[in-house]
């Protein structure tokens, strides 16, 4: 059984700093991409950062030049450092990963950017 968890959301005043956690765990034999997306209050999930397995990386044009996707291989973990927050960053976070060709998601977790 594969499973995503996620760990880092929380609140956090304008401006500052959260990292966001999602550790894959289980019988994995390949993860291809990982990514994060989003769901704000009344909005559909987009993708904010997807990252492919040689380190190949994308952004929403939202994020660009403030958050940045990295992955441990040997950890089956990907990392999203998010600087600069905003308040419109506000949203359910969730992570994405590509296991064994199947789609695997993480229960979300909450980031709330507000002062």
């Amino acid at each position: 059984q594969v499973q995503l968890v996620e760990s880092g959301g929380g609140l956090v005043q304008p401006g500052g700093s959260l990292r966001l956690s999602c550790a894959a765990s289980g019988s994995i034999f390949s993860i291809s991409s990982m990514a994060w997306y989003r769901q704000g209050p009344g909005n559909q999930r987009e993708l904010v950062a997807r990252i492919t397995i040689t380190s190949d990386t994308n952004y929403a044009d939202s994020v660009k030049g403030r958050f940045t996707i990295s992955r441990d291989n040997a950890k089956n973990t990907v990392y999203l450092q998010m600087n600069s927050l905003k308040p419109e960053d506000t949203a359910v976070y969730y992570c994405y990963a590509a296991i064994n060709y199947h789609n695997f998601w993480g229960q979300g977790t909450q980031v709330t950017v507000s002062s």
